[in-house]
């Protein structure tokens, strides 16, 4: 009885890790909006992104080694040590508010949101299969309610961020959201202490001494890491580019500056919001519907929203729930920005389905591909740094377009390089 009781509390901890993961890399886009409005950075939309690239950057060094490190230290001791990382992370971008002087509190930021993406990297190698461990038959139960509560977090995290900085100017500053982040340092501090008294016993591996093949001998792999990078950077530039738009003052969106920050991460939080019923039908229908023809769908119909979403003229408006920063309210958006949050059911779906497709037949291999769709992730960074850096030249609209070109690589993927074949 002991044992199952401990195995409750690790399995609702691992829930909330679940929902930090999503915490902390969906913190960087609201932040970023308090950096670009600096003085010494002039509404740079590719600087006030550079939080997001370093919190994914970490994911192109860490990806492989934290798998490594899951095999030499085992489950208990990584995901205490990815948690403690974790603290530090949060802790440096606190203390970037604290530096008074710029550039050193923008460089203080920049290290935390590296540290914190350290920790995310070894959280996500870790927290499936370790709920696969903790859970037995109901692991799979498990591993959706913490991906339910992860989809929560990167609903809610905007709408905190932008309710806190309120009315943004030159002003605002990272201690204006000091609450959330004292927050997660918390979280982050009871999670450490939990599973420090745990215990979490790692699988029996079998050795039938025969290694894994190489998966870079699979063609459709090799397009599946391309799409995963280009689905992930996607992902993250939709809603990260969409909270700038509404939030400036100074772009087309013609929103109210007294009320803009706030309306803008409440709308991006919608579209992490989508993700999440999106998520919850491709789950209902998985067993009826390809990951194929989910894939091709879902893709096209993006394709479609976004397109349409840099077309529509910024005078055609829209009405959708919002927090003004008192209440919640019906408030006008542009139409585009509706189509945007919309592509949220759509990036939904492509994780699971590109993962499924890309592993397909390698067998022995599979392992070995994790890692390497672990180091990916940092398309998540660089995608959308490159997306802001055209908004910064050509507008955020015209930036889409990096996105429909990925998306268009991602329908090819599905319809023709997901076939199974070696390179």
């Amino acid at each position: 009885m002991a044992k199952k009781d401990s195995n409750i509390v690790a399995i609702i901890t691992m829930v909330f890790l679940f929902g930090m993961i999503s915490f902390v890399t969906n913190l960087a886009a609201p932040l970023g909006n308090i950096w670009k409005m600096q003085p010494q950075i002039a509404g740079s939309n590719a600087l006030g992104m550079m939080g997001n690239m370093m919190n994914f950057l970490a994911y192109a060094i860490m990806g492989i080694p934290a798998g490594n490190l899951l095999k030499k230290i085992g489950y208990k001791k990584t995901i205490l040590a990815a948690i403690a990382v974790g603290f530090v992370g949060v802790l440096v971008q606190f203390l970037s508010g604290v530096v008074a002087s710029f550039p050193a509190n923008f460089i203080v930021y920049l290290l935390g949101a590296f540290i914190a993406g350290f920790s995310v990297c070894m959280l996500n190698t870790v927290v499936n299969p370790a709920l696969k461990i903790l859970g037995g038959a109901r692991s799979n139960q498990y591993i959706q309610i913490g991906g339910s509560f992860n989809s929560l977090m990167g609903t809610l995290t905007p709408m905190l961020v932008g309710a806190m900085i309120g009315q943004l100017t030159a002003q605002s500053v990272i201690s204006d959201v000091n609450p959330v982040l004292y927050a997660a340092m918390a979280v982050f501090a009871i999670a450490f202490v939990i599973l420090l008294f745990v215990p979490i016993e790692d699988p029996k591996a079998a050795d039938n001494g025969v290694s894994a093949a190489s998966p870079w001998k699979y063609r459709h792999f090799i397009y599946g890491i391309v799409a995963i990078f280009l689905y992930v950077g996607i992902e993250v530039g939709i809603a990260g580019t969409l909270n700038f738009y509404l939030a400036d003052p100074e772009s087309d969106a013609g929103m109210n500056p007294a009320t803009a920050a706030g309306i803008a991460g409440f709308v991006a939080g919608t579209y992490w919001f989508l993700m999440l019923v999106g998520r919850l039908v491709s789950s209902a229908i998985s067993g009826k519907v390809s990951a194929r023809a989910q894939l091709t769908t879902v893709t096209t119909v993006a394709i479609i929203l976004m397109v349409c979403a840099i077309f529509t003229s910024p005078s055609v408006r829209a009405t959708m729930p919002a927090f003004t920063g008192s209440s919640f309210a019906m408030v006008e958006v542009p139409l585009s920005a509706l189509l945007l949050v919309l592509c949220g059911l759509c990036t939904s779906v492509m994780w699971g389905t590109i993962f499924d497709l890309a592993v397909e037949g390698l067998g022995s291999a599979t392992e070995k591909a994790s890692g390497i769709f672990m180091a990916m992730v940092v398309g998540g960074g660089i995608l959308p740094l490159l997306q802001n850096f055209i908004a910064d030249k050509a507008g955020y609209m015209p930036s889409y377009w990096v996105l429909v070109c990925g998306l268009a690589f991602i329908l090819f993927f599905a319809l023709v390089g997901s076939k199974v074949k070696k390179a």
